[in-house]
């Protein structure tokens, strides 16, 4: 399926403001791809901007969403992480900041393997409540998993500002201050901690910074104080990240940006900095892309999206070059060039992923996607069949599956066997996507 199209409507209904059918659209990505993090940020966002413009009666969404939500407990507990947050899904729809809800959502997604969706709610979650310490230190939980210690040290220090006294949070600022200090040694490629020299006064002080909880104020006052010693020392490289940091601590990515060019622009193939560059880019154009959105100009909303998605691409391609034998991370750049339809491109990304076992069912389904979409149906029946081997009939990914194997039997005139496969799924669930209907004109298939 073409992902792209997929997007660009939801995201041109949600210009439109036409929440419902945005909703519809991310929910039906996320049956293709639960751990597509721009469908569930997607969705996040719909949900809300739908909430803020008419609000909903609470007793009108505790009635909608209980059967759900009471569900959707029962199959975590289950350990049915999947189905989990399909019923949370269901139930956030009625009330999409319910902040317990949204994070045992997090938690599902996390514990299903889809860090990219369970990145996606947490941070929703820490933008809806900034106060909620949990939705906090699970997004810097999050980034620490995903290598973003910057921006896991962030959070984290966010969290003690509401609870100083967190010991969770003050063990995991310990620990990323002093990744950091080791990090900035004044001699590279020395492996272990007691090897390092570093300098003593500078130690101190970054450890003083970490542990100050620093206020708006604060980290304006810090950014002077950085910004005196920068003019002293204009190609201090450690200094420029330095101040980078605080202009992202205070919501200004594209000043963050500068500096990180200006210290990328020294530090030529550096992995972890040219992907900080890049989340900053990606953060800048965003910005853009919403302030363009409110001020109803779609030219220059259609002309960022278009950046952004070549940004996003590239960087993709930047980060797998770079670290070959990554399968997630060519998993993830094929997800992205199916988004944009091309399915040779993304093909080949599958076959060097392919072998490693963590990515395997993943691959298979997204196989089985390309191949339908260039209209080789066989190897698509025998690559969705693989990714379906080993499920059990009621996980949302053994229906998504079982519904495309309908799908592709009925294209090829199969109505038997293709009323079969969603008969498989309507038993499982009878309000997945259309199969009732599927089944209802299929009838006589099944009769004969």
């Amino acid at each position: 399926m073409d992902f792209s199209k997929h997007l660009q409507k939801a995201e041109e209904a949600l210009r439109r403001r036409n929440f419902d059918f945005a909703v519809d659209l991310y929910r039906q990505l996320l049956d293709l791809d639960a751990d597509l993090g721009e469908a569930r940020a997607g969705l996040r966002d719909a949900l809300k901007r739908r909430q803020e413009s008419k609000p909903r009666s609470k007793l009108m969404g505790a009635l909608g969403g209980a059967l759900p939500l009471g569900r959707a407990r029962t199959l975590f507990k289950l350990k049915k992480y999947d189905s989990a947050a399909k019923a949370l899904e269901d139930y956030l729809a009625h009330s999409p900041f319910d902040e317990d809800a949204n994070l045992l959502l997090g938690e599902s997604l996390e514990l299903a393997g889809h860090k990219n969706s369970a990145r996606a709610v947490y941070e929703f979650v820490a933008e809806v409540a900034p106060k909620n310490p949990e939705g906090l230190k699970r997004s810097g939980a999050m980034m620490m998993a995903l290598g973003e210690h910057g921006k896991a040290l962030g959070y984290f220090e966010r969290a003690l500002e509401v609870d100083p006294r967190d010991q969770e949070a003050l063990k995991a600022r310990k620990n990323l201050a002093a990744e950091a200090a080791l990090t900035k040694g004044n001699f590279e490629g020395v492996r272990h901690s007691r090897e390092q020299l570093v300098d003593a006064e500078e130690t101190r002080r970054l450890e003083r910074t970490r542990r100050s909880h620093l206020g708006e104020d604060e980290l304006r006052e810090e950014l002077t104080r950085l910004e005196g010693r920068f003019a002293d020392e204009p190609k201090n490289l450690e200094l420029m990240l330095e101040i980078a940091a605080v202009h992202e601590r205070l919501r200004d990515p594209a000043a963050a940006l500068e500096l990180a060019e200006r210290a990328l622009s020294y530090r030529h193939g550096d992995f972890d900095l040219e992907t900080r560059v890049a989340d900053l880019r990606v953060k800048v154009l965003r910005l853009e892309l919403r302030a363009a959105d409110k001020a109803g100009d779609r030219d220059k909303a259609d002309r960022l999206e278009r950046e952004l998605d070549e940004l996003e691409l590239t960087d993709l391609r930047r980060r797998v070059e770079a670290r070959p034998s990554e399968a997630p991370l060519r998993l993830a750049l094929a997800r992205r060039l199916v988004r944009g339809a091309d399915w040779d491109g993304a093909l080949a990304e599958l076959q060097r992923a392919g072998g490693d076992p963590r990515v395997a069912r993943d691959v298979s389904q997204l196989k089985g996607q390309c191949f339908e979409a260039k209209g080789y149906l066989d190897l698509a029946v025998k690559e969705l069949s693989a990714a379906l081997e080993g499920l059990a009939p009621g996980e949302d990914r053994a229906k998504e599956l079982g519904y495309q194997l309908g799908a592709i039997a009925e294209r090829q005139g199969r109505a038997e066997e293709a009323r079969s496969w969603y008969a498989r799924v309507f038993e499982q669930d009878i309000g997945f996507r259309d199969v009732a209907q599927k089944m209802e004109s299929l009838r006589d298939a099944g009769a004969g």
